[in-house]
């Protein structure tokens, strides 16, 4: 049986596609596939790679957990100073899953020039604040060194610097509301550092980043007096759970908020990609197993004579059946072969040439990311031979009502 089951195998197969009636069919079965996992991975890899660049840019400037004080009422600005002789300071070792955390504050001023000004919001940071978190956003410049004596080095977003005709190395007055009434503005001059481009519209229209140290003298704070903490953890997966760990660890006069909560409107957003990456997933394999199924029964019709033939020597319809399964098995490979390298080559095009641009207005993103991730890669291929195996499994059992007698004089 070995024999003839190896020339029933090699009869059917994709070889031998070119000179037969189902050819078109076998053909558009396997563009269905690659076509199928081309989209699958594109949809996987861009659709992550938004959430977690997103994810990440706003943590970055933003910390993924504060602490400040209640008296703030969620404000941006700093209007009561919190210690920073804090048990958790400068290291949280009652939640581990704190990796650093970095003491900040900020006051609204504005920015004047001779032909024009702007609103802004100074955010303070000290020598704790981790650099490496918007080291990627600097376009020009250096970042400033605030572990010394106090300096009057900034970083201002390339936004700002376009509107107010700055570049790196030039100077600027900026000027401070005193919280008593009836005071004149405090003034103070910076010199920018380095200029940075985050393509979060909300954060590059408003803030610049300096020294804390500014801000305390403005507001006669003591060197222990500070704004706020911004915390940030090991995994961001488990936000949620460690920012309730830190709440019950810090006192009752502080106050708790991850960025999820913060910013709520963009991460109920980013949730709405993974409703569409589902969709996507479910449609591609629809079609591409519809194609299957369809070229599989035309198989089985055009090779009817030979299943009779097998049949009458003896085969079962299992046998029969798992010739033409194997074949189909042939044919999702080939279809997932050209796929990947298609799909995963786009991938690499984009991610580093960066061909798809996006509206950073409407994106928060200049283009298009791309998360390539080979264990999510290795999974919907997986998946999508799983579920067109499995949904072949139904049109071979028409292999089973085919009778010898009646197969061998089928024309």
């Amino acid at each position: 049986m070995n024999l003839e089951y190896f020339i029933a195998t090699r009869l059917i197969t994709a070889k031998n596609y070119k000179s037969s009636i189902s050819a078109p069919i076998i053909k558009i079965a396997i563009s269905a596939i690659a076509i199928g996992i081309i989209m699958m991975i594109v949809s996987v890899a861009t659709g992550i790679g938004l959430q977690k660049k997103i994810r990440d840019k706003v943590s970055a400037f933003n910390g993924q957990i504060i602490i400040s004080n209640y008296d703030n009422n969620n404000s941006e600005i700093t209007v009561v100073p919190i210690s920073k002789k804090q048990d958790f300071y400068p290291n949280f070792k009652s939640v581990p899953e704190v990796s650093h955390i970095q003491a900040i504050a900020s006051k609204a001023g504005i920015i004047r020039t001779e032909n024009a000004f702007e609103g802004i919001v100074f955010k303070g940071v000290g020598a704790d604040y981790d650099w490496n978190n918007i080291a990627e956003y600097i376009v020009e410049g250096k970042l400033p060194n605030f572990r010394n004596e106090l300096n009057e080095d900034v970083i201002i977003s390339r936004f700002l610097a376009d509107r107010l005709n700055l570049k790196v190395g030039d100077q600027f007055n900026a000027f401070f509301i005193k919280e008593e009434q009836g005071k004149l503005p405090n003034s103070r001059r910076f010199k920018i550092a380095a200029i940075f481009n985050s393509g979060f519209q909300d954060f590059d229209a408003t803030y610049i980043i300096g020294d804390i140290r500014h801000i305390q003298k403005i507001n006669k704070w003591s060197e222990d007096q500070i704004g706020a903490f911004e915390v940030f953890v090991k995994d961001f997966n488990n936000i949620k759970a460690v920012g309730n760990q830190i709440y019950e660890q810090t006192s009752s006069n502080l106050d708790t908020k991850t960025i999820v909560e913060k910013y709520s409107y963009i991460f109920d957003w980013l949730q709405l990609f993974d409703f569409n990456i589902v969709i996507i997933l479910a449609v591609m394999i629809l079609v591409a197993t519809i194609n299957m199924v369809v070229a599989l029964l035309v198989l089985i019709l055009e090779r009817t004579q030979m299943i009779g033939i097998l049949k009458s020597m003896g085969a079962n319809n299992w046998t029969v059946r798992k010739i033409f399964l194997y074949n189909a098995f042939y044919l999702i490979l080939r279809g997932l072969f050209w796929g990947n390298l298609i799909g995963i080559s786009l991938l690499l095009i984009q991610q580093y040439f960066g061909v798809i641009e996006l509206n950073p207005e409407n994106y928060y993103v200049n283009q298009a990311p791309v998360y390539l991730n080979w264990i999510y890669i290795l999974l919907l291929n997986l998946l999508t031979i799983a579920i067109c195996f499995l949904v072949l499994l139904i049109p071979s059992y028409i292999i089973t009502k085919i009778s010898p007698v009646k197969a061998i004089r089928f024309d």
